[in-house]
């Protein structure tokens, strides 16, 4: 068995999948019989990150990292982000001739030129840099390995996602039920990279709803005043928000996979997206959901797809393959 060490600069209470999949992945394998410990920003004296206050950013991190590390005694180290803590442990790693590995959830170069204008030339070399240093930097789809590949990243492997089939199904289809038909869904973090002001701007009958929160909310309610903005949903009442949409839309261009695709799926609500990273890996061919780089006719078109298929097509992402192969690709210390 291993004691696997889990260092992220996302984690609770921050709400977003890479979260979420660190959470489940770490819970399933303690459930098969491994130690986990997952170290998060919660353990240090943090700051706001600039522009986004909810994510908090651990300060000076590595005298109290190395201590938790001592006091863990590891077997396997996974650095699933590349913030303080993700460096700090990637520093302590090679001072110690430990290996590691990493995963790439985030495209910050696309990120930081959504918020900043900066080109993303300095960035990609900047990850490169830091996740060639690990054994093997796991991502999630075709594509992105495919991209990654193409960046100089030479030591990519496969590790795709899961869905809670149990929590997210179909059933109850009236949580919009006052809200004009057909009723087109957003859910996820309200922030510029997330490109929700493309949904918002849409043509579309019936009625928006934008589940979720950040620091893009209340400027996207003042300029949609017809957008329905029901802020943060969890558990059933997230499960409730997906099954009652007509159409799940990902706006998105940036996210490596986009859990919430799964999850709207899971909950028999077809996505329209762009063809792109994440949809462009799980949707087509699925009967599920519609890809095109015009967003409005793939919302349309996604009104045709039949709920009995998109949940069929969740019901391929299983937490327990995913958790396995995340397993199968660690790197142990000896």
């Amino acid at each position: 068995m291993l004691r696997l060490l889990i260092v992220t600069d996302a984690w609770h209470p921050q709400v977003n999948g890479v979260v979420r999949t660190l959470a489940t992945i770490a819970g399933t394998l303690e459930a098969q019989g491994d130690t986990v410990e997952v170290i998060g920003p919660d353990r240090f004296r943090t700051m706001p990150m600039p522009s986004y206050p909810e994510i908090r950013l651990a300060l000076r991190p590595r005298p109290v990292l190395r201590a938790l590390v001592d006091a863990f005694r590891p077997t396997a180290v996974h650095i699933a982000t590349e913030g303080p803590l993700g460096w700090a442990m990637r520093a302590l790693c090679r001072r110690r001739g430990w290996p590691f590995t990493t995963s790439f959830h985030t495209k910050f170069p696309e990120y930081l030129q959504a918020r900043t204008g900066l080109p993303p030339r300095l960035a990609w070399a900047v990850l490169r840099r830091f996740h060639e240093a690990g054994a093997g930097t796991f991502a999630a789809t075709p594509s992105l390995r495919a991209e990654l590949a193409a960046r100089g990243f030479t030591r990519v492997r496969p590790w795709t996602r899961g869905v809670d089939l149990a929590l997210f199904r179909t059933g109850n289809r009236d949580e919009w039920q006052d809200l004009p038909k057909p009723v087109f869904l957003y859910a996820g973090r309200v922030a510029v990279e997330k490109n929700i002001e493309a949904f918002l701007a849409l043509d579309l009958p019936g009625s928006k709803v934008v589940v979720g929160d950040g620091p893009q909310r209340e400027e996207l309610q003042k300029r949609f005043p017809s957008a329905h903005f029901a802020g943060w949903r969890q558990g059933e009442a997230l499960v409730r928000a997906y099954a009652g949409a007509d159409v799940f839309v990902f706006p998105s261009r940036t996210d490596t996979f986009g859990l919430v695709i799964l999850e709207a799926m899971a909950c028999g609500t077809p996505v329209a997206a762009y063809p792109v990273t994440g949809p462009l890996d799980v949707i087509p061919g699925s009967g599920a959901g519609v890809l095109d780089q015009d967003l409005r006719r793939a919302a349309l078109a996604a009104l045709d797809c039949d709920r009995a298929a998109c949940r069929a097509h969740a019901e391929r992402y299983s937490w327990e393959a995913c958790a396995a192969s995340f397993r199968r690709q660690l790197v142990p210390m000896g």
